[in-house]
């Protein structure tokens, strides 16, 4: 198995490449070999240059052609949307063939994307098509607070229509397998209600009773601790406070806002369920400062250090 990390650059316009360049020059040369950047070479090194660093980036980099480049920074342009998606389609190719360990993934911005023709709801809908995978789920993870979610981009009428006792059951399995690969023998799963009081014995809703505690009665007879529905009020609180090590929320906002409240510069964002390993930052392209140099890369170097731990897993394994 391969040990190499490959940081996909994200939207050209976007502070991707900062992010990454930066993450890499704060490496040891021993990770460093084991990094490479998938993006386009003349942005990494307008990157470089706004940020007033020196390093040569060509050993880390697998250069893809991007017309124009280095675009212009903070622009929403097709070219740079066409330009991320096919940064992330090679690294998908080569993390399928084991050229790469893990990918990592830098921002990308959906507008573009969906202007350059490519129309997916973001990364994890597009890693799945790329994969030919039937699912996959997106795992929010810190140190003190983890959460998967049953749906994400979608609205929320439709969230409530796929909560079905079926897809809750595959997201517990999900999860639960995640945590055992990184550590944890037995993990305590607790999973949240989607109505207030989770539906208060039908007052307020009976998708609770009727989709979400069958799927945890399902889990439990499968030997996987799993607790719920649990009110979505106090599940969170429990839960970081050390009485769960996931939480299985059933939509995006409910899962991403105690998150990014608790740890919005840390959280690592990764792919759970597909056939190859990825893990990302949790943050936009944040237009308005790319090319300034002022771009936090501490969420990237946590994405890339949890990447570390699942190609490590995965070469003790292989």
């Amino acid at each position: 198995m391969s040990n190499i990390i490959g940081i996909t650059m994200g939207d050209p316009c976007g502070v991707g490449p900062e992010i990454s360049v930066r993450a890499l020059l704060d490496m040891t040369g021993e990770d460093r070999d084991r990094t490479r950047i998938y993006g386009n070479l003349p942005t990494l090194e307008a990157a470089r240059d706004a940020l007033g660093l020196d390093i040569d980036l060509a050993p880390y980099v697998v250069d893809l052609a991007v017309e124009g480049a280095p675009l212009a920074w903070g622009q929403l342009s097709p070219v740079a949307g066409d330009a991320a998606f096919r940064f992330i389609e090679k690294a998908v190719r080569d993390a399928e063939a084991k050229t790469i360990g893990c990918i990592v993934t830098a921002p990308i911005n959906k507008e573009a994307l969906n202007l350059a023709g490519h129309h997916y709801d973001g990364h994890t809908g597009m890693l799945r098509s790329l994969t030919g995978s039937k699912a996959a789920y997106m795992l929010l993870a810190s140190e003190k607070l983890k959460v998967i979610h049953v749906s994400t981009h979608v609205s929320l009428k439709e969230a409530i229509q796929r909560a079905t006792t079926e897809r809750v059951l595959a997201t517990i399995r999900a999860g639960d397998a995640h945590l055992k690969r990184i550590g944890y023998a037995a993990p305590r799963i607790a999973i949240a209600g989607i109505n207030p009081h989770c539906g208060e014995n039908g007052l307020f809703g009976t998708e609770d009773d009727d989709q979400i505690g069958p799927a945890v009665v399902a889990a439990r007879a499968e030997g996987i601790d799993a607790h719920g529905p649990i009110s979505a009020d106090t599940v969170f609180h429990r839960a970081y406070t050390g009485a769960f090590d996931l939480i299985v929320a059933q939509y995006h906002d409910q899962g991403h806002i105690p998150i990014k409240l608790v740890a919005f510069d840390t959280a690592v964002n990764v792919s759970v369920d597909l056939p190859i390993d990825r893990t990302s930052v949790d943050h936009g392209t944040a237009f308005d400062i790319a090319g300034k140099g002022i771009a936090n890369h501490g969420n990237m170097l946590e994405a890339i250090a949890y990447a570390r731990k699942l190609v490590a897993g995965k070469t003790e394994q292989g």
